[in-house]
């Protein structure tokens, strides 16, 4: 009997020494949040928790100047965690730059040297895991940034946003008091997507036509290598199983050769392309025709839209624009009258009235 006491007892303590010690999930204080920016396809994600004001002098006090011996841990001096409990971190799914500095794919733990009511260093950590910066160790920094601080409007809750967002650059700024401490992050946009464009034609997506055209389309806009581009966009229209001539490519493949300089089979693929196009695409490459001042392909893609259709208005003052473009003034007048006498939209009319008050015919 004594034994079997004896058993119960460990065992009882061992459940309550388990109960006493388990983790219970509690509020904390300082509430974990995270905000999330992409820029391009690269997204930049800021993990941190939120302390509050709460009547407390933050500058200076809460947050001392400087590097300081916080008193735990095993380093000497530490910046602030830019944040309370666990490391403050950032992550990049692609290579990025801070304040113009080379910062490699992947996550960091954030710190801020706040030098003083003015000025700041960022700082990333390779050391991601730590507990705030009670165990930050120089040797592990990836990257040191000098910014300044701003002066904003009272801010409760430390908050970090991106209040700043551009193509390829984004601002991400913690706010907490009345101060701000931004810092810009650029990302390489058009190299990150043709890298990743490169890599997806190696399987599924480079089987389809229509990605191929997109490839090239993009490289076209974002300053892409014209020379890969006019391949992509070949390969879209000839010489694949999954190759077909399209409005969509030739007209791609007409805007690249143009910005290659190559005229000549600028108007030559445009000539293809205008056998393709339903009257909306005539309308716009007769438009792109005007802005290459080639008028007479202009006015003979635009006619073609005339003469299929002589009783839309929009038709008529296109064409009036490519006559006004050539300086053959008297029959532009003409196309921009006939379109006002079928009851244009407003759009078109006030374009219309507006040509012609040019023209001195109102």
């Amino acid at each position: 009997m004594k034994s079997t006491i004896t058993s119960f007892v460990m065992c009882l303590l061992l459940c309550v020494s388990s109960t006493v010690f388990a983790q219970l999930n509690t509020p904390r204080g300082s509430q974990m949040a995270s905000v999330m920016q992409r820029v391009g396809t690269t997204d930049i994600t800021i993990t941190y928790s939120r302390p509050s004001v709460n009547d407390r002098e933050v500058w200076g006090k809460l947050v001392p100047y400087g590097m300081n011996n916080l008193g735990f841990g095993t380093a000497e001096t530490s910046p602030w965690r830019a944040g309370a409990n666990e490391n403050t971190t950032i992550t990049f799914t692609h290579d990025a730059k801070v304040e113009g500095k080379d910062i490699a794919a992947g996550t960091y733990g954030l710190h801020i040297n706040v030098k003083d009511e003015n000025n700041a260093t960022i700082i990333l950590s390779k050391d991601k895991d730590a507990w705030g910066s009670y165990f930050y160790d120089p040797a592990n920094d990836a990257l040191r940034a000098d910014v300044k601080l701003e002066d904003i409007n009272h801010t409760e809750l430390l908050t970090y946003d991106f209040a700043e967002v551009t193509a390829n650059s984004a601002t991400a700024a913690l706010k907490w008091e009345k101060k701000a401490i931004p810092f810009k992050i650029e990302v390489d946009v058009a190299e990150i997507v043709m890298d990743d464009i490169r890599a997806q034609f190696k399987g599924q997506k480079g089987f389809t036509r229509q990605n191929w055209e997109q490839a090239a389309n993009f490289a076209l806009n974002n300053g892409g290598d014209l020379d890969e581009a006019l391949s992509w966009v070949n390969a879209a229209l000839e010489g694949q199983f999954f190759s077909q001539k399209t409005f969509n490519g030739l007209a791609i493949k007409a805007q690249i050769l143009q910005k290659k300089g190559d005229m000549e089979g600028f108007r030559k693929t445009m000539d293809e392309a205008v056998t393709m196009a339903n009257p909306n695409q005539i309308n716009r490459i007769g438009y792109a025709m005007i802005a290459a001042k080639d008028f007479d392909r202009a006015i003979k893609y635009l006619s073609m839209n005339v003469e299929s259709d002589p009783k839309n208005a929009n038709w008529h003052d296109s064409l009036g624009e490519a006559y006004k473009a050539k300086g053959e003034n008297k029959t532009a007048i003409k196309h921009f009258k006939k379109s006002l006498a079928l009851d244009p939209p407003a759009n078109v009319k006030a374009n219309s009235e507006k040509n012609l008050k040019e023209l001195g015919a109102m």
